[in-house]
């Protein structure tokens, strides 16, 4: 019986330990994460807004995490698979899986259809509306934005906002269907303006990938002062939705007004037309810290306000 040389066995070693990678990579864990958190912040104002109960609610909270957690994935491979022309030509996507050849068209297609049908069940499962709500935010990502207007259009952000605002949703509606609370509202209006700005500081952060890979984000066609301009105005209508929690929560409200405040002063009073990147890449990373403290003050206050009951 042969035997496989030092040289072999580390081969095979790299070849297993690097799936689970290529794997993460395909489905964008990374994206997963951060819309997972924002998925449990509508979640908790359900629990909160119609006062159920952790435990009683344990089973469609579960199923909401894996089913939105699959769902989000295969919405990534999606992008990962179409996009694969441009991002052979920018810097932090020619890596991608779905680039290099390690998942190609078929295989993508299978994981990305597999994902989403045992995502939608686990959501429908959970709760059928919840179920709508997660294939909707695919459909959203991939069909307007990813092949229509990302490649045809500045507004592409503003049409991308449009899915990534959907994750509250799913998660409200794994508690319950019922849309007529201002709360679910306050919350999707939130993730609706937060992101051009988030955005806009990725753009120019990558000016010059997304200018070599025709992609026509704003700064690339209308220029970055333009651009600079237009994240004030979402950055102010941001400041001004904070006030949309106030009847639910003053705490909230002026918790998210103060965030807010600080990131809009961060941006007028730190824009360089020398060093734009600089600037961007202020924008980029308080945009993070901003949408993470308004979600975890959300989900502390609902859960804890909840329990206090």
């Amino acid at each position: 019986m042969k035997t496989l040389n030092n040289e072999s066995q580390t081969n095979i070693s790299l070849e297993y330990n690097s799936i689970p990678k290529v794997f993460f990579d395909t489905i964008k864990i990374g994206i997963i994460k951060s819309n997972l958190i924002a998925m449990f912040a509508g979640l908790s104002l359900a629990l909160y807004v119609f006062n159920a109960s952790v435990l009683a609610n344990i089973v469609p909270i579960v199923l909401s995490f894996l089913g939105s957690s699959l769902i989000i994935g295969a919405a990534g491979v999606f992008n990962n698979l179409y996009d694969r022309d441009i991002d052979a030509i920018m810097e932090r996507t020619k890596k991608r899986p779905t680039v290099t050849g390690r998942v190609d068209t078929k295989s993508g297609l299978i994981l990305g259809i597999t994902i989403t049908l045992i995502g939608a069940v686990m959501l429908y499962i959970a709760s059928p509306s919840a179920a709508v709500f997660g294939i909707l935010g695919l459909l959203l990502y991939v069909f307007p934005y990813t092949m229509w207007t990302k490649r045809t259009t500045i507004y592409n952000t503003e049409v991308g906002s449009l899915s990534g605002a959907v994750p509250p949703l799913i998660g409200w509606a794994a508690i319950s269907p019922e849309l007529g609370h201002f709360e679910i509202w306050a919350l999707v209006v939130t993730m609706l303006l937060w992101q051009m700005p988030h955005f806009y500081g990725i753009a120019i952060r990558r000016f010059d990938e997304y200018k070599a890979a025709g992609v026509p984000m704003l700064p690339v066609v209308k220029g970055i002062g333009r651009t600079y301009v237009q994240s004030n105005v979402y950055l102010v209508l941001l400041l001004l939705s904070s006030f949309l929690f106030w009847p639910m929560s003053p705490f909230i409200a002026i918790v998210a007004f103060l965030v807010t405040l600080t990131w809009l002063i961060l941006s007028v009073t730190t824009f360089d037309p020398k060093d734009t990147k600089k600037w961007s890449q202020r924008m980029f990373i308080f945009s993070i810290n901003h949408i993470t403290i308004i979600f975890l003050v959300i989900i502390a206050y609902s859960l804890i306000a909840q329990l206090m009951r």
